[in-house]
């Protein structure tokens, strides 16, 4: 029984029970315990009979004035919480709270109680470590208690987070291995606002509210994280939940993070898929105007500038404006928002080193990048347009001109030794794809087997790349395209990586029918599983291999076919006359 009745002065189980021991007419005990302690309404007693005699149980009445009672005393606490002067309205709560608290066990008082709690910004702390001290308590109360429990308590916090964090990893993976490949729709297809509403996103951005200490701690976490396993989608939850609480208007956290502005801006970029000019000089004006002393401050915009949709932006830009740079006859060094472009790709590629260091500081930008890379980008842009042109133009008086085949030494050496230059010519490599460009894709894709960090295998490159390739379909027909892509780049990697044998067998889910026979046997035999193969390799091996058993020709079919053909009967000649 709950002790907490007797507190209050209402009788409970065990006051009837001592009742029933002691009498001597338990029938007058039990009927002067029901006038007590019923509902005390002198109308009421006529009424009761009238119940009875259409045998509605006297527990079910009282239960349902009890509901009743209820629901209108949660209506009046939450209306407290808004009426009044602030001291006078958290002093009733405070007092409801201290005669009510006794009763948090009881199941059919606790809503009340938890209420009361819910709407008080500082609940006591005694009464904080008695409901954190009971699993099903702490289980009941609002996540407005919880903020309460949890910010003196960050273990206890990580608990409730570290699942969160964890499904959002998992999600963000299973885009990247989505059996779906399409150029349309791939990991970047969806609005900062729309990813902004995922399930994660929106429970962190309750647990936290207000709370610039919940806030912060959430911050740590995800620093932590991605130190530990330099997993940058870390880097876009960071960004992704400072937005969410700019969309909610939480200003009490969104005026002390000196990110917030930068962040607003790069996500409007973000949404464009492209950086322009008015919003280069916002974003530029942002890293100018960090402080001596707020040096700090650099790190959470490496992590900001980190996260793949703000790389994949950076990256975008970049070619668009390298493009515009060739029509205009114009140096990379000589374009303000190509460096500021090169200068953001820079400080992202480098949080991980900057936050591990702590030496807050961006990194140097290497002159060749600037000076020798990207100009030997613009020349293969400038050869695709002379070969564009060539190929139109008349060809009595000239034999055909070939494709310029070979790759500059140069162009190799900065995608393994240079990281901002790797990237972005895997983005220049996507583009050509996009574009349908063979010959380009074909004469730079021997770069990629060796790159910095082998960023040609990371799944996100790999993840564009396939969905690009889906409009070379056509080529997967011939053997130098074949061998050129799965022999010479895929499968070099296969054996060594397991996430570069997913992506090869979800490319051929997809193309499987556009590539020859005897190719496709051969590759069926390359990457069948090893017995340290992963279940997800062995499931799209075991799909890939049904796909191909559908499209064998039954064995009734290959028997070879009855020639339909029957032979002249021999007609003969007419006797002469």
């Amino acid at each position: 029984m709950y002790a907490g009745l007797q507190e209050l002065g209402v009788a409970n189980g065990e006051d009837l029970k001592e009742t029933l021991t002691n009498c001597t007419e338990p029938l007058k005990a039990i009927e002067q315990f029901q006038t007590e302690n019923g509902v005390l309404l002198p109308s009421l007693q006529s009424a009761l009979p009238f119940l009875d005699l259409h045998g509605t149980p006297r527990l079910e009445f009282h239960q349902s004035v009890f509901d009743e009672l209820r629901e209108k005393l949660l209506e009046r606490v939450s209306a407290i919480a808004l009426e009044g002067k602030v001291e006078e309205r958290y002093k009733k709560l405070e007092d409801l709270l201290e005669k009510s608290f006794s009763l948090v066990k009881m199941p059919s008082i606790q809503p009340v109680v938890m209420c009361v709690m819910k709407h008080l910004p500082k609940v006591p702390e005694k009464k904080l470590k008695l409901v954190m001290a009971d699993k099903d308590l702490y289980k009941a109360c609002a996540v407005e208690v919880k903020r309460q429990i949890w910010q003196d308590n960050q273990a206890l916090f990580g608990d409730e987070v570290s699942p969160l964090l964890k499904q959002y990893i998992l999600e963000k993976e299973n885009v990247l291995f989505s059996s779906d490949i399409s150029v349309l729709h791939n990991f970047f297809s969806p609005s900062p606002k729309t990813r902004r509403q995922g399930e994660v996103v929106q429970k962190l951005t309750q647990m936290i509210g207000k709370n610039v200490k919940l806030y912060d701690m959430v911050l740590q976490f995800l620093r932590t994280l991605f130190l530990r396993t330099r997993n940058i989608h870390y880097c876009t939850l960071r960004a992704e939940l400072l937005m969410s609480l700019h969309d909610l208007e939480i200003s009490e956290i969104c005026t002390v993070d000196p990110c917030h502005k930068f962040t607003w801006c790069l996500d409007a970029c973000i949404r464009e898929k492209f950086v322009d000019n008015k919003r280069a000089r916002e974003l530029q004006g942002f890293l100018d105007g960090v402080k001596k002393g707020q040096e700090q401050v650099l790190g959470d915009l490496s992590m900001i500038l980190c996260d793949p949709f703000a790389i994949n932006t950076l990256a975008l830009s970049t070619i668009r404006h390298m493009q515009d740079l060739v029509g205009q006859d114009t140096l990379p060094r000589e374009s303000p928002d190509m460096l500021l472009l090169l200068r953001m790709l820079s400080l992202g590629q480098g949080a991980w080193d900057m936050i591990d260091s702590q030496v807050f500081k961006e990194p140097k930008m290497e002159v060749e990048l600037i000076t020798r890379f990207l100009p030997m980008l613009m020349s293969f842009v400038v050869d695709d347009q002379t070969f564009n042109v060539d190929q139109k133009l008349p060809s009595e008086e000239k034999g055909p001109i070939p494709y310029p085949s070979t790759i500059p030494e140069a162009f190799t050496k900065f995608l393994q030794e240079n990281r901002i230059a790797c990237e972005i010519g895997l983005y220049y490599i996507l583009h050509i794809t996009k574009q349908r460009n063979k010959n380009a894709f074909l004469k730079l894709l021997p770069a990629l087997v060796e790159t910095f960090s082998d960023l040609a295998f990371g799944d996100i490159f790999l993840h564009l790349l396939t969905g690009n390739l889906t409009l070379l379909g056509e080529e997967f027909a011939l053997e130098e395209f074949c061998t050129s892509l799965f022999d010479n780049f895929f499968l070099t990697a296969c054996s060594k990586k397991e996430n570069v044998h997913r992506h090869v067998l979800r490319l051929l889910l997809h193309l499987h029918h556009k590539v020859a026979p005897a190719k496709l046997e051969s590759l069926q035999k390359a990457l069948e599983p090893t017995k340290q193969s992963g279940e997800a390799v062995k499931e799209l091996y075991n799909q890939l291999t049904e796909k191909l058993e559908l499209r064998k020709p039954s064995p009734a079919e290959v028997t070879e076919t009855p020639s339909m053909e029957l032979p002249l009967p021999t007609v003969p000649t007419p006797a002469s006359r």
